[in-house]
Protein backbone atom coordinates (compact mmCIF):
# COMPACT_ATOMS: atom_id res chain seq x y z
CA UNK A 1 0.00 0.00 0.00
CA UNK A 2 1.59 3.54 -0.95
CA UNK A 3 2.44 5.72 1.71
CA UNK A 4 4.21 9.12 3.00
CA UNK A 5 5.26 10.54 5.71
CA UNK A 6 4.74 14.12 7.16
CA UNK A 7 7.64 15.61 8.77
CA UNK A 8 9.43 18.70 9.91
CA UNK A 9 13.17 19.10 10.19
CA UNK A 10 15.38 22.05 9.93
CA UNK A 11 17.81 22.45 7.57
CA UNK A 12 21.13 22.72 9.38
CA UNK A 13 23.21 23.63 6.69
CA UNK A 14 20.59 26.48 5.77
CA UNK A 15 20.38 27.19 8.97
CA UNK A 16 23.98 27.83 9.61
CA UNK A 17 23.96 29.64 6.54
CA UNK A 18 21.98 32.39 7.52
CA UNK A 19 23.47 32.72 10.67
CA UNK A 20 26.91 33.15 9.43
CA UNK A 21 25.98 36.05 6.48
CA UNK A 22 23.72 37.63 9.31
CA UNK A 23 26.39 37.71 11.36
CA UNK A 24 28.47 39.37 8.46
CA UNK A 25 25.90 41.91 7.89
CA UNK A 26 26.22 42.89 11.48
CA UNK A 27 29.87 43.28 11.73
CA UNK A 28 30.29 45.39 8.33
CA UNK A 29 27.26 47.82 9.66
CA UNK A 30 28.31 51.11 10.60
CA UNK A 31 25.88 51.48 13.47
CA UNK A 32 26.96 48.15 15.64
CA UNK A 33 30.23 49.09 15.25
CA UNK A 34 31.82 49.14 18.96
CA UNK A 35 28.91 47.65 20.21
CA UNK A 36 28.47 43.87 21.99
CA UNK A 37 25.66 42.89 18.62
CA UNK A 38 26.59 39.77 17.60
CA UNK A 39 24.53 36.10 16.57
CA UNK A 40 25.89 32.66 17.72
CA UNK A 41 24.35 29.19 16.34
CA UNK A 42 25.17 26.24 18.99
CA UNK A 43 24.51 23.67 16.40
CA UNK A 44 24.54 20.71 19.17
CA UNK A 45 21.53 22.32 21.10
CA UNK A 46 19.86 23.73 17.81
CA UNK A 47 19.89 27.24 19.40
CA UNK A 48 20.76 30.99 17.80
CA UNK A 49 21.88 33.52 20.94
CA UNK A 50 21.52 36.96 19.37
CA UNK A 51 23.70 39.18 21.77
CA UNK A 52 22.82 43.20 21.75
CA UNK A 53 23.73 46.22 23.59
CA UNK A 54 19.84 47.10 24.38
CA UNK A 55 16.71 45.40 23.56
CA UNK A 56 16.36 47.90 20.91
CA UNK A 57 19.53 46.40 19.51
CA UNK A 58 18.61 42.95 19.84
CA UNK A 59 15.38 43.79 17.63
CA UNK A 60 17.54 44.93 15.27
CA UNK A 61 19.81 42.10 15.30
CA UNK A 62 16.98 39.62 14.61
CA UNK A 63 15.51 41.71 11.89
CA UNK A 64 18.51 41.07 9.47
CA UNK A 65 18.73 37.41 11.10
CA UNK A 66 15.21 36.43 9.93
CA UNK A 67 14.98 37.52 5.73
CA UNK A 68 18.48 35.82 5.84
CA UNK A 69 16.72 32.60 7.18
CA UNK A 70 13.50 32.98 4.76
CA UNK A 71 16.16 33.53 1.38
CA UNK A 72 17.72 29.95 2.68
CA UNK A 73 14.55 27.61 3.92
CA UNK A 74 11.15 29.38 3.29
CA UNK A 75 8.84 29.10 6.98
CA UNK A 76 12.17 28.65 8.55
CA UNK A 77 10.87 31.26 11.51
CA UNK A 78 8.07 29.54 12.13
CA UNK A 79 10.35 26.95 13.67
CA UNK A 80 11.73 29.02 16.19
CA UNK A 81 10.65 29.08 19.76
CA UNK A 82 11.74 32.85 20.84
CA UNK A 83 13.12 32.72 24.29
CA UNK A 84 12.67 35.90 27.00
CA UNK A 85 14.53 38.90 26.37
CA UNK A 86 17.65 38.14 29.06
CA UNK A 87 19.70 41.23 30.99
CA UNK A 88 23.24 40.42 30.96
CA UNK A 89 26.51 42.33 32.39
CA UNK A 90 24.84 45.63 33.21
CA UNK A 91 23.25 47.14 30.30
CA UNK A 92 23.65 43.88 27.76
CA UNK A 93 21.26 42.11 26.33
CA UNK A 94 20.55 38.50 24.85
CA UNK A 95 17.74 36.46 23.73
CA UNK A 96 17.82 32.51 22.82
CA UNK A 97 15.97 30.71 20.38
CA UNK A 98 15.74 27.08 19.88
CA UNK A 99 14.99 25.41 16.56
CA UNK A 100 12.16 23.25 17.03
CA UNK A 101 12.13 19.56 14.88
CA UNK A 102 10.07 17.00 14.65
CA UNK A 103 5.84 17.55 15.46
CA UNK A 104 5.08 17.90 18.84
CA UNK A 105 1.98 15.45 19.57
CA UNK A 106 -0.65 18.19 19.80
CA UNK A 107 0.42 18.72 15.90
CA UNK A 108 0.56 15.14 15.46
CA UNK A 109 -2.74 14.47 17.19
CA UNK A 110 -4.21 17.59 15.17
CA UNK A 111 -3.59 15.69 11.67
CA UNK A 112 -4.51 12.57 12.45
CA UNK A 113 -8.00 13.67 13.34
CA UNK A 114 -8.17 16.54 10.59
CA UNK A 115 -7.30 13.47 8.14
CA UNK A 116 -9.85 10.94 9.71
CA UNK A 117 -12.68 13.70 10.09
CA UNK A 118 -12.18 14.20 6.34
CA UNK A 119 -13.76 10.79 5.11
CA UNK A 120 -11.00 10.12 2.73
CA UNK A 121 -9.70 6.28 2.31
CA UNK A 122 -6.39 6.49 4.10
CA UNK A 123 -5.15 5.95 7.68
CA UNK A 124 -2.68 8.53 9.99
CA UNK A 125 -0.98 7.25 12.47
CA UNK A 126 1.75 8.61 14.35
CA UNK A 127 5.47 7.49 14.31
CA UNK A 128 7.13 9.29 16.71
CA UNK A 129 8.03 13.14 15.88
CA UNK A 130 6.37 11.71 12.22
CA UNK A 131 2.90 10.76 10.99
CA UNK A 132 2.62 8.09 8.67
CA UNK A 133 -0.54 8.33 6.10
CA UNK A 134 -1.58 5.12 4.14
CA UNK A 135 -3.98 4.57 1.67
CA UNK A 136 -4.86 2.21 -1.41
CA UNK A 137 -4.48 4.65 -4.44
CA UNK A 138 -1.80 7.33 -4.65
CA UNK A 139 -4.38 9.88 -5.38
CA UNK A 140 -5.96 9.64 -2.15
CA UNK A 141 -2.56 10.35 -0.95
CA UNK A 142 -2.51 13.46 -3.03
CA UNK A 143 -5.81 14.62 -1.62
CA UNK A 144 -4.63 14.20 2.30
CA UNK A 145 -1.47 16.35 0.97
CA UNK A 146 -3.19 19.01 -0.34
CA UNK A 147 -6.03 18.63 3.10
CA UNK A 148 -3.61 18.82 5.27
CA UNK A 149 -1.48 22.03 3.31
CA UNK A 150 -4.32 23.59 3.38
CA UNK A 151 -5.08 23.14 7.16
CA UNK A 152 -2.15 23.66 8.74
CA UNK A 153 -0.24 26.89 7.82
CA UNK A 154 1.48 27.97 11.03
CA UNK A 155 3.90 25.54 11.25
CA UNK A 156 5.88 24.10 8.40
CA UNK A 157 5.33 20.57 7.05
CA UNK A 158 7.31 18.27 4.68
CA UNK A 159 5.84 15.55 2.96
CA UNK A 160 7.94 12.49 2.17
CA UNK A 161 9.61 9.15 1.99
CA UNK A 162 6.67 8.60 -0.16
CA UNK A 163 6.53 4.70 -1.40
CA UNK A 164 4.41 2.46 -3.75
Amino acid sequence: MPSFDITSEADLVALKNAVDVAGRHVGNRYDFKGTSARLELNEKDKTITVYGDSEFQVGQVKDILFPEMEKKDRESTKRLDIGPLQSISGNKAKQEMKVKTGIESELAKKIVRMVKDSKLKVQATIQGDAVRVTGAKRDVLQEAIALVRKSVTDYPLTYGNFRD
